[in-house]
């Protein structure tokens, strides 16, 4: 933390005599070098999962497209995970509770069984990353090579 104090220490050094928003800084004091050492502190561990499902589906949409026929995809999803502590196995969140949760619900499976929703490839990431929550922070589902979903929390 010494090197942090330091770093603190030259920049309000190097901020004294600015006008505006400078002075905020150096007026916030060991306020803001708290603030800032609680920040550094905070540490998170991630945990990236690379899953492959083959499923069909279909989708429902307001116009005319080949994707309203019942067609599949061997989807690629990568799943992110995060937590600031690890748990009593030493793990953000264990593979075999992703695969149970996410891949053997639907791997090889018709999506518009399974889902009240609109099966596109974005309701997917987000159901995924609910039902992963609250580890999970991010999932790209793939459906084919150009083709990719992102949600992000």
């Amino acid at each position: 933390m010494s090197e942090f104090k330091d770093f603190y220490d030259t920049l309000i050094e190097n901020l004294e005599g600015y006008e505006g928003e400078y002075a905020y800084f150096i007026n916030c004091g060991p306020n803001l070098f708290n603030l800032l050492c609680d920040l550094l502190s905070q540490k998170e561990i991630s945990r990236q999962m690379r899953l492959e499902i083959s499923a069909a589906h279909n989708l429902k949409l307001d116009y005319e497209s080949k994707c309203e026929n019942l067609h599949g995809h061997n989807w690629i999803i990568e799943i992110y995970c995060k937590s600031e502590e690890l748990d009593k196995n030493g793990m953000v969140l264990d593979f075999t509770v992703i695969k149970k949760r996410i891949k053997e619900k639907l791997d090889h499976k018709y999506l518009n069984e399974i889902f009240d929703f609109n099966p596109t490839a974005e309701n997917i990431a987000k159901w995924i990353c609910d039902e992963l929550s609250p580890f999970c922070y991010r999932v790209e589902v793939t459906e084919s090579e150009d083709n990719t979903a992102i949600y992000e929390v």
